[in-house]
């Protein structure tokens, strides 16, 4: 992570700043005008900028706005003494995170700039573009089929509509089609639009200015934003909101937008790519998706094929992501023995090339020995029953103590079986790049914990509490907050 950097001529501020910054563990670097400052934007940049807005020189304002031009995703914070506030505010309330009054107080000043952390490493993450984009494998015919679609469309900024059933790896398609085009060193940005709840859905496509709503603290670049002069990936474009339809027409009708509670339009030069498992002309003729849309998403439409339909691609398929999930585990890839291998490319697998990646997870942890057997995969596999659909509901499995990780396979008894587990599904969303792993795993974490112990107690919540080791307060509190139902207090 990058220093915070304080600008101010007031070298007991500055002071004051840094002490309180390196009780919190955050590095800074300290500047006594906007000049030298700007000039260490030549070598380096900071994580967060703070500074005054009376200075000798340049004012914190024109700091602001040079700085804004050369690199408008990076959190600015103005301290401004009360009898310069209305022209701060009037100045820089369309460019900065937010301002510090004097005389501030510094738990108050450390709170902000930390929030400005945050938004500053999930802008970071959201931009840094992988390294390398992962590998679609595919001898089989359909397969061919789309890498020459690929090829054919590596120089076009042609809207692509991209079909298929889950798991077929639309999104690793709609990366190829970024990679190997003209937009190629610019940010690829990638959204499900069916994983945002409806109401937050507008502000994160489109951003929001601050103050548009409740919580709206500071201006926030929404994706459209983010991936200016590269390409948007709209994944699940077939659950877009209808009135949000509307909205996304006009973007790529007209190429500009408004954020949420903004009056100023932003262009958008933005290549979508978007992508649906449902059949979007059922979908138009039930009025359910804007046929005008359709069309302008529909250009040109790549089809994907199912694991099915390329069934000859699973012995290379599991061969990758046997090695892949043991590198991430740092371990020894398991190998499937022939009659193993026979017997998966044999399965018909409705969860595509993403079920047979978390098959191969789960084989990584749980199987024993190196070479895997049949009798070595899940039961459910072998009795004909559809496999785990995720290897988050085996983590959590593990995670709840559960009897068993998947259908009539046991769970290991020593804690590490879990742990295993969970390092896995900490370290494929951290490669996907999610900045919020430690919250969503640490919830989910809680949230198993509580409901067994609930399903233990019967559902009294003051049992439950005691058996947990925290307090009354603290699991009605969390119960409220993971959305915990059937807890009683006796």
């Amino acid at each position: 992570m990058k220093p915070i950097w304080i600008v101010d001529d007031d070298a007991s501020i500055r002071w004051v700043l840094e002490k309180a910054l390196a009780r919190e563990s955050l590095e800074t670097r300290s500047f006594a005008n906007a000049q030298d400052a700007l000039a260490a934007f030549d070598t380096d940049t900071p994580q967060v900028l703070v500074s005054d807005i009376r200075m000798p020189g340049e004012s914190g304002i024109e700091l602001l706005q040079a700085v804004k031009a050369r690199h408008p995703g990076l959190p600015v914070i103005i301290i401004t003494a009360f009898s310069d506030l209305d022209s701060a505010v009037a100045s820089f309330q369309g460019g900065a995170f937010d301002y510090l009054a004097k005389p501030f107080d510094i738990d108050k000043a450390v709170a902000l700039i930390r929030r400005a952390l945050e938004e500053s490493l999930r802008e970071a993450s959201v931009e840094a573009a992988p390294a390398e984009t992962p590998e679609i494998l595919g001898h089989a015919p359909a397969m061919q089929e789309v890498f020459r679609a690929i090829g054919r469309l590596s120089q076009s900024n042609v809207t692509v509509l991209i079909t298929g059933e889950s798991g077929t790896g639309k999104e690793l398609v709609a990366r190829a089609l970024h990679k190997h085009s003209p937009r190629a060193q610019q940010p690829f940005i990638a959204l499900n639009t069916a994983a945002i709840p409806k109401d937050l859905l507008e502000s994160e496509l489109f951003g929001h200015e601050r103050g548009a709503f409740t919580g709206a603290q500071a201006m926030r670049r929404g994706r459209f934003e983010q991936a200016e002069n590269g390409t948007l990936f709209l994944d699940e474009i077939g659950d877009m909101p209808f009135d949000l339809q509307t909205r996304l027409l006009r973007v790529l009708s007209d190429g500009h937008f408004y954020r949420v509670g903004g009056h100023q339009p932003v262009k958008a030069n933005v290549r979508v790519i978007a992508a649906t498992h449902q059949n979007l002309e059922q979908r138009v003729r039930d009025g359910l998706f804007r046929e005008d849309l359709y069309h302008r998403l529909n250009v040109i439409r790549l089809r994907l094929p199912s694991l099915r339909e390329r069934s000859d691609d699973i012995p290379i398929l599991a061969r990758h992501f046997l090695v892949q999930s043991a590198r991430q585990l740092g371990v020894e890839p398991k190998r499937l023995s022939e009659s193993a291998m026979r017997f998966l490319s044999g399965l018909e697998l409705p969860g595509n090339v993403r079920q047979l990646e978390n098959l191969c997870n789960w084989i990584t942890v749980m199987a024993p020995g190196q070479t895997v057997e049949v009798k070595d995969l899940p039961r459910d596999l072998t009795q004909g029953s559809p496999a785990p659909s995720t290897l988050q509901d085996a983590a959590l499995a593990g995670i709840a103590a559960a009897p068993v990780v998947a259908p009539g396979v046991s769970a290991p008894t020593s804690p590490e079986g879990w742990i295993a587990l969970l390092e896995l599904q900490a370290a494929g969303m951290l490669s996907a790049g999610q900045v919020d792993v430690m919250d969503t795993l640490g919830r989910q974490f809680e949230s198993a914990l509580i409901k067994t112990a609930l399903k233990h107690t019967h559902g009294r919540k003051n049992d439950a509490a005691m058996r947990l080791g925290i307090g009354r307060n603290t699991i009605t509190r969390k119960i409220g907050e993971l959305g915990i139902d059937g807890a009683r207090d006796e």
